[in-house]
């Protein structure tokens, strides 16, 4: 869509990648479906029930509390397989500066790649079997150590954006063991997302580099704006915003800025005014999350993660609906596949925001947390990514959400 429909002020651009509208507008869709607006019904009797289940799960996996943030990192030792010191010690002679390049290079791509994989895909380690987020984070774990993203074969722990611009559909479902028994959701959209992003890479040099862009010098450009050596978390989503927004495939451009992860929905205002706009920016702020770790091993301090929102995917949102804390009002929509642009998911995407900085509360009281001590990246990763996963598995032999989504592989 061009900016052509929509009358704004230059600020509204600032405001609508930030945080903050997402927790405002999120806030605004939740009032009108307490008011019987929406296709939900909230049951905030649930809350409780809803938050001791996460706590549960929570301290199954982290006993001891000793919980990252929510990011890719975790998903490349599934199975038990330690492959981050394999990834460290290959990377032991570069400085810490080098080091940081190399892991966001990793762990940006990893979260492109990252939308579902659908129910029937799964990535063979050896002898292990994985599907799922974690089976396409070692799948591209291991493409990146095969120097699939490089342009250089001298230098392949690289993401660079003539490698990017170089990878074939046939390359990444090689890659990623895609056959017609091992089918892989939205293949074509992951490989025009990553050709995407070298292309943007190209455009914004002053962010990743003028003479061979890379995803990882966005450290460089971050480091420069550091102040007494911390950055705070809103300036990388913001840097993510920016940066990679050219991306996004048929999103809301506004003054020249692709808005990425923005919907509309009537009840937020006329759709012929930017009143009506719903932004998310899931994978922004999940990959705004994963860069927290490589960025502070190289010595910035990451400041203000709290400032970030819950994500908007379908295990969060599959949460609520499988413990009863949001109801569809028509139990037949859960029959058909919707698509990110239908009211009803932007609905629940908004409901799972505000309703997981409820939860989040919650969990810290229980834990008896405070939240500067438990901020929410800690309670997702916990958490209620987790749990929306198990009660997926409990309640469907095949652990699918319980809407259906139909997935472009930029969203979800």
């Amino acid at each position: 869509m061009t900016d052509t429909r929509f009358e704004h002020e230059p600020s509204f651009v600032d405001f609508i990648l930030s945080p903050q509208a997402i927790r405002e507008r999120a806030a605004s869709l939740y009032k009108k479906a307490q008011e019987g607006s929406t296709h939900f019904a909230i049951h905030e009797d649930k809350l409780d029930e809803v938050a001791n289940y996460v706590k549960d799960v929570t301290l199954e996996n982290y006993p001891e509390l000793d919980i990252p943030f929510h990011s890719r990192w975790g998903h490349f030792q599934a199975g038990g397989r330690d492959r981050l010191s394999v990834l460290d010690a290959s990377l032991d002679g570069l400085d810490a500066e080098e080091r940081a390049k190399a892991k966001l290079d990793l762990v940006i791509v990893s979260v492109l790649l990252d939308a579902g994989a659908g129910p029937d895909w799964a990535y063979t380690d050896g002898q292990l079997k994985i599907g799922r987020s974690e089976g396409l984070a070692v799948a591209s774990f291991n493409m990146f150590f095969q120097g699939a993203f490089s342009s250089d074969p001298s230098q392949p722990l690289r993401v660079d954006a003539v490698g990017l611009m170089g990878l074939s559909k046939q390359a990444l479902e090689t890659g990623f063991q895609v056959t017609s028994d091992n089918p892989l959701v939205g293949v074509e959209g992951r490989v025009d997302l990553l050709q995407s992003l070298a292309r943007t890479m190209f455009m914004r040099g002053d962010m990743f580099g003028q003479s061979l862009p890379r995803p990882g010098n966005l450290y460089s450009f971050l480091a420069e704006q550091a102040a007494d050596g911390k950055v705070q978390a809103a300036n990388i989503l913001d840097a993510v915003l920016r940066g990679l927004g050219p991306i996004w495939p048929g999103r809301i451009e506004l003054g020249g800025t692709n808005l990425g992860d923005v919907w509309q929905h009537r009840l937020l205002g006329p759709l012929d005014s930017v009143d009506s706009f719903m932004p998310f920016h899931k994978l922004s702020q999940w990959m705004t999350y994963s860069m927290v770790e490589p960025i502070e091993a190289a010595g910035l301090q990451v400041e203000g993660a709290g400032e970030l929102t819950g994500l908007a995917e379908y295990r969060n949102g599959g949460l609520l609906l499988d413990l009863g804390f949001l109801a569809l009002r028509d139990p037949m929509w859960a029959s058909k596949a919707h698509a990110p642009d239908e009211e009803l998911i932007i609905e629940w995407r908004a409901l799972t925001v505000h309703a997981l900085g409820l939860i989040g509360q919650r969990v810290c009281e229980l834990l008896d947390k405070e939240p500067e001590q438990f901020p929410l990246a800690r309670v997702l990763e916990g958490g209620t990514w987790r749990a929306g996963r198990k009660i997926a598995a409990e309640l469907r032999s095949d652990g699918t959400p319980p809407l259906k989504i139909k997935s472009d592989a930029t969203v979800f």
